[in-house]
């Protein structure tokens, strides 16, 4: 069945295909086991033939962009991975519209932007993921997130429905979109609008973001930046560091040192020993606060 599954996928033509792709390859924390199956579309319909594909025939899949803010099982994963890279990275700007494939960094997006005189985008300077995962789950930082640039997002539903979404449509709060709580979908495209601005003052801005971020989080060590959704008005990263366990280990995974709210794969840190040190944050910060934390980054498995 599953050969047959893969011969279904090349037939189409969709872009890249292979079995037992190490995801550690593919996530910012460098941890994960193997995709049975692993499919880089060529485009977003290709995209949307692949999902299709996979539910006929009854196999498991998930879609995955950057891996930035990714968990991966250290027993991989037994179906099909769909990662969103160079067959959507697609950029056309005309006016204030960025029309941009789900795959493209974002960083280097707000750079474009940037120097095309485009300011509304600087706060995503540092954020290392792409413009589909940022679309998803409602990215921000610096006060603003991608609610405030979204024009409309084209969406795979997973019920087969394919449809471009407006702002408002995706249901946008804080790090969550309609797309998490309440129709699953696959964000394919989008546009954004921003505004006119100086290019110089632009790129003063995004320095000045990217140093911040560099100043203030541990991206020298493999993480999957903020692991907890912020129980506002608290924040997660304040809570932990009250406690003291910055620089708290557990097997290869530590509490960064230079914020609490980030755990970095500092010894060949397996899944576990992140999902160990997770559960360990939890129970200390609800026995100390009453404060139950909620994961921010998501789980394959």
């Amino acid at each position: 069945m599953m050969q047959k599954l893969i011969d279904q996928l090349k037939e189409k033509h969709i872009g890249t295909i292979k079995e037992n792709e190490p995801l550690a390859s593919h996530t910012t924390m460098k941890i994960g086991g193997p995709a049975r199956i692993f499919v880089e579309p060529n485009s977003p319909e290709s995209v949307i033939t692949a999902v299709k594909i996979a539910k006929v025939a009854g196999y498991p899949y998930r879609v995955i962009g950057r891996g930035s803010n990714l968990l991966v099982a250290d027993a991989g994963f037994m179906g099909v991975i769909i990662k969103l890279g160079k067959g959507l990275e697609q950029v056309s700007i005309q006016g204030n519209d960025i029309h941009v494939g789900a795959g493209h960094s974002i960083v280097t997006l707000a750079s474009i932007a940037g120097k095309n005189g485009l300011t509304g985008l600087e706060f995503a300077a540092g954020i290392p993921g792409s413009i589909g995962g940022a679309a998803y789950m409602n990215a921000g930082a610096h006060g603003s997130d991608m609610s405030k640039v979204i024009q409309k997002v084209h969406v795979q539903f997973l019920d087969g429905e394919a449809k471009w979404l407006t702002t408002e449509e995706m249901q946008y709060s804080y790090r969550t979109s309609v797309l998490q709580k309440i129709r699953p979908g696959i964000v394919l495209e989008c546009i954004l609008t921003l505004s006119k601005g100086e290019p110089s003052k632009i790129r003063e801005q995004i320095l000045a973001n990217k140093k911040y971020r560099k100043d203030t989080q541990p991206y020298d060590f493999p993480c999957a930046g903020s692991i907890f959704r912020n129980p506002l008005p608290l924040y997660a990263g304040k809570l932990i560091q009250d406690l003291g366990l910055r620089g708290y280990t557990l097997g290869g995974a530590k509490v960064s040192e230079m914020h609490g709210n980030f755990i970095v794969n500092n010894d060949q840190a397996t899944a576990q020993d992140v999902l160990d040190l997770i559960a360990y944050i939890q129970g200390q910060v609800k026995e100390h606060y009453q404060v139950d934390l909620e994961t921010e980054v998501e789980q394959l498995k």
